[in-house]
């Protein structure tokens, strides 16, 4: 989590040096993520974090305007070039994503800076406004919202659930096909693949109710969803359990399968979910911290070469 965390510095201070693309090669001046270092959290200052990865950024001095400056070095360039052209490529996974997205919210409807807040998680590019959402105008229209400076992304066309099938049933099919699948067949319906951290002890009546949660039927994030009496014991469970259907396949739509808590809380009210998001994770840690990642795609590839340059 450490590395992770460096990592999100240093993709930060790419973006702001690529944000300047009229430069030659692209640059920003050091003085200005000094300015920058506490709301990038660079603790000891930007200097000390540039030097500590030689291998992406490059200090260097412009005698002209008498200033340090900081460049990505060849090789951070070249992954740059290549996460950029991996997502030129990937359009048609981008508008799949957006569409799925949009199609668990009850009014298919998302405000757009709750997408911002997630833009990097999606991977989605940098101008998806302009390269994703106003080149298919038959599948999203962007809103003006009540509020000020506030915009809504809606889905035009919405696709049928035979189109839309979620992740988790994806696995169970798989799962189903298993000759050596450890669970019944028919617990498999409404069950969620379930991953806990190795050191966490789990007792005998804890795994009976999760055996018994997970016998749950429940209505599926792309489906219309009736509200139900949260008063009843049986209400308040079918309510969570579409409000874990859905968190799952949001963090399924996302690359590294892992969202910060708050970013999903942009999305409760457009989902449905009467719940508290960070509540939901405690008291399922099984069903949403057991997403295991797809083959490397264009973020996945930029970020395991960033990793290899940290060590």
């Amino acid at each position: 989590m450490d590395n992770y965390k460096n990592l999100m510095k240093v993709i930060s201070i790419q973006d702001l040096i690529l944000a300047n693309p009229n430069n030659n090669p692209p640059c920003v001046s050091v003085d200005f993520l000094n300015r920058l270092s506490q709301k990038l959290h660079l603790n000891r200052g930007a200097t000390a974090f540039l030097r500590k990865y030689p291998r992406i950024f490059e200090i260097y001095y412009d005698p002209l305007l008498s200033k340090p400056y900081c460049k990505l070095t060849s090789t951070a360039m070249q992954i740059s070039k290549e996460e950029s052209a991996a997502i030129q490529n990937t359009h048609h996974l981008i508008i799949d994503r957006l569409t799925r997205l949009l199609s668990m919210s009850s009014s298919k409807t998302l405000p757009l800076r709750a997408i911002f807040k997630v833009w990097r998680e999606l991977g989605l590019p940098d101008d998806f406004e302009d390269s994703i959402l106003s080149q298919n105008p038959h599948l999203f229209h962007i809103l003006d919202a009540h509020e000020p400076n506030t915009h809504l992304i809606k889905l035009v066309t919405t696709p049928t659930h035979e189109k839309l099938t979620a992740a988790v049933e994806n696995w169970r099919i798989t799962e189903c096909c298993k000759d050596d699948c450890s669970v019944e067949r028919t617990e498999m319906r409404f069950s969620f693949k379930q991953g806990y951290p190795p050191s966490m002890k789990l007792k005998k009546n804890f795994r009976a109710k999760v055996k018994e949660w997970q016998k749950l039927p429940y209505t599926g994030p792309y489906e219309e969803f009736t509200s139900v009496k949260k008063r009843s014991k049986t209400g308040v469970m079918a309510v969570e359990k579409r409000a874990v259907a859905i968190v799952h396949e949001f963090l399924s739509l996302t690359v590294e399968k892992t969202v910060e808590v708050e970013k999903i809380s942009h999305f409760r009210k457009w989902f449905g979910i009467d719940l508290n998001v960070r509540d939901l994770f405690l008291d399922h840690p099984g069903m949403c911290h057991s997403l295991r990642l797809e083959p490397p795609n264009s973020r996945t590839q930029f970020i395991i070469g960033k990793m290899k340059m940290l060590r």
